[in-house]
């Protein structure tokens, strides 16, 4: 069993001494599922990635926003607060120092993301 207050406080610690201000571990992975913690100083950012099939960002410690690239939207989250990941490229700047748990979904047999599924529907109102 994992200590999430201990892995933030390690990975956050860990973070201050890395060049890139951040620190990352998979702590869990069973088949699709994996919940990482990721920690970064203030001023850190993950770039713009896509989305996997389905994901939630929680925020263990401190504050961060999270962007997503194509509607131009942001949402600042601080500790305790968990949002869905949304299903486009999105990317996560830390305001101050911070550690948030992803949990993701990476496969899903016949069920379709929802990028998938909007496609579907267009492609179906088309014809």
């Amino acid at each position: 069993m994992d200590d999430l207050t201990a892995l933030a406080r390690h990975h956050l610690d860990r973070a201050k001494a890395e060049p890139h201000g951040r620190s990352s571990h998979l702590f869990l992975h069973d088949g699709p599922l994996r919940q990482s913690v990721i920690a970064m100083v203030a001023g850190c950012e993950l770039d713009e990635h896509n989305a996997p099939p389905a994901a939630s960002i929680q925020v263990l410690h401190g504050h961060v926003r999270l962007t997503a690239g194509e509607t131009g939207g942001r949402l600042d989250l601080i500790a305790g607060q968990v949002e869905r990941v949304p299903q486009e490229r999105h990317g996560v700047v830390a305001l101050e120092d911070s550690v948030v748990l992803l949990t993701a979904v990476t496969a899903t047999v016949g069920c379709p993301t929802p990028t998938e599924e909007a496609a579907a529907h267009r492609h179906a109102d088309r014809h």
